[in-house]
């Protein structure tokens, strides 16, 4: 009985010192991967700071600015959790494969989504337009008031707040009226066939002179384009700053037509005779 006894304390002492050596080992490389976490976070950190100045040296734009420093960083952190891993014997290969498996299962929950971000990464990195722009993009017209990751704010003319998905922005036709510091407003006059070219003309020419507003350089265009069905039209074409436009636009056809009434040029409009016949 006491050899069986000896036997089997002699067991038990083998698996626990197995055991402590184990712990020993694990505790070490469980150690080691903390204190390589503690010091990864802090570099991490630092490159992040790092990264950051960069890019406000650079003037990048503040979303993307924001959507770059967060991806840096989440990218980071990801590979410092899979170096920690492999530390405490977890099988790297294993969780790159489950981690690819969950991003394409996200990838296809949120495809909507993720098309509206990666429209939003175009439109911050290639710029077609900027906050404060007046644009029209898919089928809406407005001041832009804030460009975000998955959609753009418009303000319209008529004070309605507009969110327009950025995939459907960068994907479809833009059209950026401050683009350019000066823009053609262009116009058609009519006159009477009885009524004096030459007039009409020189009373629109006088319009345009007396408009401050409107610039030299380019030079205004006045022509007869077209000899329609009941009037001689007139194309007007006139260069101003991008922020004149509306008001030029409106006061010009308000003033042609008090100038075309007091000058005496008609301007046609559609008529309809009627003629009654008695029937006896």
């Amino acid at each position: 009985m006491e050899t069986n006894y000896d036997g089997a304390s002699e067991q038990v002492d083998y698996y626990l010192q197995v055991i402590s050596d184990y712990a020993i080992d694990f505790g070490l490389q469980i150690l080691a991967a903390i204190v390589v976490l503690i010091i990864g976070f802090r570099i991490i950190k630092v490159i992040t700071r790092a990264t950051e100045k960069a890019m406000n040296k650079s003037k990048i734009d503040t979303s993307l600015m924001s959507f770059l420093k967060s991806l840096i960083n989440i990218s980071l952190k990801v590979v410092l959790i899979i170096i920690v891993a492999s530390m405490v014997g977890i099988q790297t290969t294993s969780l790159i494969a489950v981690v690819g498996a969950a991003s394409l299962a996200i990838g296809i929950a949120l495809q909507g989504s993720l098309s509206n971000f990666a429209g939003g990464v175009i439109l911050l990195f290639l710029k077609p337009f900027k906050v404060g722009d007046f644009i029209e993009g898919d089928g809406y017209m407005g001041t832009v008031s804030g460009i975000q990751l998955f959609y753009t704010v418009l303000n319209t003319v008529d004070n309605k707040r507009v969110i327009i998905p950025n995939g459907k922005l960068s994907n479809n036709s833009i059209t950026n009226f401050s683009f350019h510091d000066t823009r053609r407003v262009d116009f058609k006059f009519g006159i009477g066939y009885s009524d004096d070219i030459d007039q009409a003309r020189k009373v629109i020419e006088g319009i345009i002179a007396a408009d401050s507003r409107i610039l030299k350089d380019p030079e205004s265009f006045v022509a007869v384009s077209e000899l329609a069905d009941s009037s001689v039209n007139f194309v007007v074409r006139v260069w101003a700053n991008a922020g004149d436009y509306w008001g030029i636009y409106f006061d010009m056809i308000e003033n042609v037509k008090k100038s075309f009434d007091k000058e005496g040029v008609s301007i046609p409009f559609p008529q309809t005779d009627v003629h009654l016949h008695q029937v006896k």
